[in-house]
């Protein structure tokens, strides 16, 4: 009886790196590979001989010597004598606070007037419409620039609120609105103060439990629990029995006028409130269409079989339309938060000081370390964007569409 044996196996030839269809692929890859290391090597060494012929040398040395300059908006504490590590620190949280507050606001903004622009009242679809178009085709620098200016227009001077009869009136005591920005409350921290914080935070921890366990609920059994006064209920009630039990451990400092400004208080300035209105409008618009594409993917049948179970339009909106549509907003929102997070670097526009004032502006003129200043300024953006990446990219594959 014949026995069937395998083909011989061919031996590898080096011809076969070009002419065999299962390995040109890498072989070109390779090959590009090669031509990229030696082009960035040559970048470098040309770099490195340039700098040698004018005497210098990459050295981050310059980040230990003092600033030598001031920061208006300062979230931690800092001098002039402080180092350009520090100034620079201070830089990266006035960046990072811009962009939170921007993303916070224009989700917010983007997630209403995108809705809003599917509304059967004429007048509303017809007002974000124009709000969108407006917003979105004119650059963001003017609109910086714009709110900056009606802010230091509009608003008035802290003389005006001195005098038996002043012009102008704080709000409740405690909020001062001026053109050189808005004086808030400062929370006042004493002994105590720390274990209200962690109830309050535990409060939060219990919102979303309870707001995951309601979902659940109502996926597995079709019972649909409130959400909104049980979970302020959990949020507040905690906290303000915590709050007083423990006597009143966080009080609030008042702004008050003295001499020429308001000292006490927080001082939210007009560049702040200026940049972070910008960009939240601005960024908002592009969120809106974005709401507004992932809404209309939806079938229409899933909205009228809604209606047919006798749920309403907000039922509706929240808890049939909303969800689908999540899993075609999310990806394209990543973009908006990353656009938002690098046009921040506008700030010096209008004087606030963020990581491109302090270490891409005054600290590179002074230092005159210009390639490491740059290298440094695009590393943190680069993790800045990788972290904002990675957060949405979770809560991406939280909401995408779950196949069995």
């Amino acid at each position: 009886m014949a026995t069937v044996t395998d083909p011989p196996r061919e031996s590898f030839r080096l011809s076969m790196l070009l002419n065999d269809t299962r390995y040109r692929s890498y072989t070109f890859q390779f090959i590009a590979l090669l031509l990229l290391i030696a082009f960035m090597s040559w970048l470098g060494m040309n770099l490195v001989r340039n700098l040698a012929l004018l005497g210098q040398d990459i050295s981050f040395e310059f980040l230990g010597q003092p600033a030598g300059y001031d920061i208006n908006q300062r979230p931690i504490p800092y001098e002039n004598q402080d180092s350009h590590m520090r100034a620079s620190f201070v830089g990266v949280l006035n960046t990072l606070i811009v962009a939170f507050l921007g993303c916070l606001t224009a989700t917010l903004i983007g997630v209403t007037a995108g809705v809003a622009r599917l509304s059967k009242n004429w007048l509303v679809a017809q007002l974000m419409s124009i709000y969108v178009e407006i917003f979105r085709n004119v650059p963001v620098l003017i609109w910086i620039l714009i709110i900056f200016f009606v802010m230091t227009a509009a608003l008035p001077a802290p003389s005006a609120y001195r005098g038996e009869d002043p012009q102008a009136s704080m709000l409740f005591d405690a909020f001062a609105f001026t053109n050189r920005g808005i004086y808030v409350p400062k929370p006042i921290l004493e002994p105590g103060s720390t274990a209200v914080l962690a109830v309050l935070l535990a409060s939060i921890a219990g919102v979303f439990y309870y707001r995951r366990y309601a979902t659940k609920l109502l996926y597995d059994t079709g019972k649909l629990l409130p959400m909104l006064w049980p979970s302020l209920a959990i949020l507040v009630l905690p906290t303000l029995l915590a709050y007083f039990l423990l006597g009143r451990p966080i009080t609030l400092e008042n702004p008050e006028l003295r001499g020429f400004n308001f000292q006490g208080g927080i001082q939210v300035r007009g560049s702040l409130i200026a940049l972070w209105l910008a960009l939240a409008v601005y960024t908002g618009a592009f969120i809106a269409e974005n709401v507004r594409a992932g809404i209309q993917a939806v079938s229409g049948g899933q909205t009228e079989a809604a209606a047919a179970l006798g749920l309403r339009p907000k039922r509706i909106m929240g808890l049939v339309v909303l969800p689908q549509a999540l899993r075609i907003i999310i990806p394209p929102l990543i973009s908006q938060y990353l656009n938002l997070t690098k046009n921040s670097s506008l700030a010096i526009a209008v004087g606030y000081m963020d990581i491109t004032g302090t270490l891409g502006g005054i600290t590179l003129n002074q230092t005159g370390r210009a390639i490491e200043s740059i290298l440094l300024l695009m590393l943190f953006y680069l993790l800045i964007s990788l972290g904002i990446s990675a957060v949405m990219n979770v809560y991406n594959n939280a909401v995408k569409l779950k196949e069995r």
